[in-house]
């Protein structure tokens, strides 16, 4: 049984979209051996350029060396093959959609492919992991450990289930630290952990906001800007996250306000818009409009 995070030597990452990939390059960097699985060849190689680009951010930011940077992208490699996934895995870290069946397909899946030692933990955004932990076929190797940014905001939540054993949450507090991660301890179950729960709490005001035709996407982005200073507001911050994210989220509240704003989401990702990793959502990209310097203080009339 792995329970102390030294024991851990193989890395292993399911799924290679927004935070998989980041996860990933951050389990490379720290010196784990990291196995990426995916299902699509083609999220391969946007997942490579992307984690390219990180990399090239840190060694300009003095955060790590050219030499660090290709060592850990040389411990990376990607994979098709479950069962090749699955080989000799001590770690897994599951960052696939935000869907109860294709959660408990991946699990069920990697439950009878992986070592028995394996500690499984779920990224998942705003599911409880008791909703699938009997599928992992190891609940009490089973924990939620939620990654935000990764190299930004670098904060992972460590979230057990009823049948977690604390031991797993032990560990879990001692490898964030060493992905260079800020725990945060969540006592008990809580959709959204902390900050995705006062996170939602915004986006939804914002969604009610747009849908009930209050103001316009950038007017509520600007008036949460400039009041707050922030570089980006609920909508920009909704095109990082990804609108099939937010829409998997919004979609499972079945309260009218939500519905009403997963209707909204839908009409973006029915036509591809997912945010940045598209290049487009509420704002185009890599040069959105509320990053000009103008944004704020333009006085068009909606």
């Amino acid at each position: 049984m792995t329970l102390k995070a030294s024991d851990i030597r193989k890395f292993l990452v399911l799924g290679s979209g927004t935070l998989g990939l980041r996860v990933a390059l951050q389990a490379a960097i720290s010196g784990f051996d990291t196995t990426v699985y995916d299902i699509s060849e083609h999220a391969f190689g946007s997942a490579q350029k992307i984690q390219g680009r990180i990399l090239k951010d840190l060694i300009e930011k003095g955060r790590i060396s050219t030499a660090d940077a290709e060592a850990a992208r040389l411990r990376i490699r990607f994979t098709l093959d479950p069962v090749e996934a699955a080989n000799n895995a001590d770690f897994v870290s599951e960052s696939v959609v935000e869907d109860l069946t294709v959660k408990k397909q991946v699990w069920s899946l990697f439950a009878s492919l992986c070592p028995p030692h394996a500690v499984f933990t779920t990224n998942t955004s705003y599911m409880l992991p008791s909703w699938f932990a009997a599928e992992t076929g190891r609940p009490e190797l089973f924990c939620a450990f939620h990654f935000h940014d990764v190299f930004h905001a670098n904060v992972v939540d460590i979230m057990p289930h009823a049948g977690t054993d604390l031991r797993v949450c032990e560990m879990l507090h001692s490898l964030g630290i060493r992905l260079e991660q800020t725990p945060v301890y969540i006592k008990k179950e809580s959709p959204g952990y902390v900050f995705n729960a006062m996170l939602m709490a915004l986006i939804g005001a914002a969604g009610v906001l747009v849908t009930n035709d209050v103001a316009s996407i950038e007017d509520v982005d600007r008036s949460w800007m400039g009041n707050f200073k922030m570089n980006s507001g609920p909508f920009g911050i909704l095109d990082a996250i990804g609108l099939d994210t937010a829409w998997h989220v919004t979609n499972s509240q079945n309260d009218p306000k939500s519905q009403r704003f997963a209707a909204f989401l839908k009409s973006y990702t029915d036509q591809g818009k997912l945010g940045v990793k598209s290049g487009e959502g509420f704002y185009t990209y890599p040069k959105p409009a509320y990053a000009q310097d103008d944004f704020i203080q333009q006085q068009k009339s909606q």
